[in-house]
């Protein structure tokens, strides 16, 4: 077995392919951006939670790997895409040589990052969740007549800036928002994204930490 990393995996051809393809697939129904953008959006920021909170490079390392590569399930179906998607990432990351532990690792992070049937188990898990749930942003709304915006693509394209603030000292992990409430309230965006906001309490648990959301300054939970 051998060191993989996430620059490896980045430039991987048959991973970058698979999220090609899946971003495609989505862009045929109309679902919102999930290009590589937002892939290295996502592995961005779950490794800097993770070394935000002290933890070593080795699990930052993996959070990144796991961030990049936690939508290739769209390749198969958008339906039950984690758990396709996590067993994708296991057979390819084996093929790469990768740790027997470390592979485990990541599949159960992308098992585990949709709230339809996932929660965080662990820090890898609880960064990757973080870090794609704050992933809202208009840029991301394929639909452009406004007209044909369903309420997923309204609040998305409600989003002005998202962003993962980190209080350590006060052990509170905070997601901040800048809404165009022309286009959603509030409690809109709460409405449309409780299942996503529970997700992040109980990964901002993993930490020993309290999750908190605020929107145009305000503090909603």
């Amino acid at each position: 077995m051998k060191t993989i990393n996430y620059e490896m995996i980045k430039n991987d051809g048959e991973i970058n392919e698979l999220i090609r393809q899946g971003d495609a697939a989505l862009g045929a129904l109309g679902y919102t951006e999930h290009s590589r953008v937002h892939a290295l959006r996502v592995a961005k920021l779950a490794g800097d939670i993770l070394t935000t909170l002290d933890h070593d490079a080795h699990t930052v390392e993996l959070a990144r790997i796991a961030g990049y590569i936690h939508d290739i399930g769209n390749s198969v179906n958008r339906h039950d895409h984690a758990h396709s998607g996590a067993i994708l990432a296991y057979h390819i990351l084996k093929d790469r040589g990768m740790e027997n532990e470390d592979r485990a690792t990541v599949m159960r992070a992308i098992g585990n990052h949709d709230e339809a049937t996932g929660t965080a188990v662990d820090p890898v898990s609880a960064a990757l969740i973080l870090a794609d749930k704050s992933d809202v942003r208009r840029t991301r709304v394929r639909n452009k007549p406004l007209s044909s915006f369903d309420a997923h693509d309204r609040v998305n394209y409600a989003v002005l800036s998202s962003e993962i603030e980190i209080r350590r000292e006060e052990k509170v992990i905070q997601m901040n928002l800048a809404l165009d409430e022309s286009m959603c309230t509030v409690i809109d965006y709460f409405e449309i994204f409780l299942q996503r906001m529970l997700m992040c309490r109980r990964a901002a648990e993993i930490f020993g930490c309290t999750f908190k959301l605020k929107a145009n300054g305000g503090k909603v939970c």
